[in-house]
Parts: structure tokens; sequence; C-alpha cells
């Protein structure tokens, strides 16, 4: 008689619920300050706008703490124990598909930087015998030098992302109020990926340098 909202429940129901009768009801069955997890689903999941990686994983680790919490209460029947083991399996399914991008896109990156220092090589090389065909082509030569500078923006702006998502990465897996920690081969694979981002960053150095 006194709930907010009547049964057939969608989630969107069930989150609204939530929100209505969290200190008078669901504050004294898990921590209170789990209302801040209510919130961020219900604000994600019903955003007029496409999901990126980073927040379907920060709505997977929410999920997951949720249903932790009301576990330490019961276990539902096996109902909540079977729903963390599958966003559980989400989590790694994402974590493999987003690893797998990163690697790709840094393999891109190294290989432009790699192009680019062969460029500049063969610039380097170059006798300075032309001159004058040099000074004929002053216009066109000024628009290849723009097109490089582009380039070499997004080469550097590519590896200020993967730096980014990597940094998202670790911090979430640092969060010392995380409920689970995080295994110890995805802990590896993102600092073999580091491993590989100082590489990149160091052809970019040398470059500059030169």
């Amino acid at each position: 008689q006194i709930l907010y909202l009547k049964p057939p429940w969608t989630l969107a129901n069930l989150l609204k619920c939530y929100k209505k009768h969290w200190m008078a009801v669901f504050g004294y069955v898990v921590p209170r300050s789990l209302l801040s997890t209510i919130e961020c689903l219900s604000k994600h999941l019903y955003a007029d706008k496409p999901f990126d990686s980073s927040t379907v994983h920060i709505l997977l680790q929410e999920s997951k703490t949720l249903l932790h919490a009301f576990s330490c209460r019961s276990d539902y029947n096996g109902v909540l124990s079977q729903a963390y083991a599958e966003v559980t399996k989400l989590c790694e399914t994402l974590g493999e598909v987003r690893a797998a991008l990163l690697e790709q896109d840094l393999s891109e990156d190294i290989m432009v930087l790699s192009e680019n220092a062969a460029c500049e090589k063969m610039e380097a090389t170059t006798p300075n015998l032309q001159s004058t065909e040099e000074k004929e082509l002053h216009p066109s030569f000024h628009v290849a030098q723009e097109n490089r500078h582009h380039e070499i923006w997004s080469v550097l702006e590519g590896v200020w992302n993967t730096m980014n998502l990597y940094s998202i990465e670790l911090f979430q897996k640092l969060d010392p109020n995380a409920v689970t920690m995080a295994t110890k081969a995805s802990f590896e694979e993102a600092f073999l990926g580091l491993q590989k981002l100082l590489a990149a960053v160091k052809d970019i150095h040398e470059g500059i340098v030169r």
C-alpha cells in the first residue's frame, strides 16, 4: 500500500523505488553510501546518448558493488550469485576487448612514428643540390609541412588518449573502495601495455630531439 510504484516493475521502476525508499528501507539493509551507486546507474542507463567503453565499465563495476552488498544479507535463492557471476563475465569480456583495441591503436601509433622517423632520416640525408627546385616548389612544400604537423599532432593525441585510458584502468584497479580486487593477470596486462606506451613516447622524444 505504501510502495512508490506498484509491480510489475521495469528496471527504471526499481531504481526509482530504490531512491524513494532508500532512507526508510534499503539504507537499513545495505550501507547508505550505496545510494550514489543507485544514482549512477539511474543516470547513465536512461541517458539519451550512446555509451563509451569507460562508461560501460563503470556501470558494470557499480552493479557488482550493489549485488555484492545485498548478497551479504541473503543469497536470495541463488539469484544474486548468478547475477554477480554474469556481470563479472561481462567485465572480463569488456576488459579483453578494450585491451585488444588499445594494443591495436598503440601499434598503429608506433607504425606512424616509425614512418615519420624514416621520412626525417631521408630528409636529413638529401643533398642540398636542389635548392633551386625547392624554391620553385616553395608553396607546395609549406602545404606538405602543414599536413605533417597535423599528422604529428594526431599521433600525439592518440598516445595521450591511450595514456588516459590506461590511467583510468589503473585507478579503478587500485581503488581502495573497490569491492573486489583485480586479478593478477589483468593487472599485468595493464603493466605490459604501459611498457609499450613508454616505448612509443621514447620514439616521439627521439623524433623531437632530431
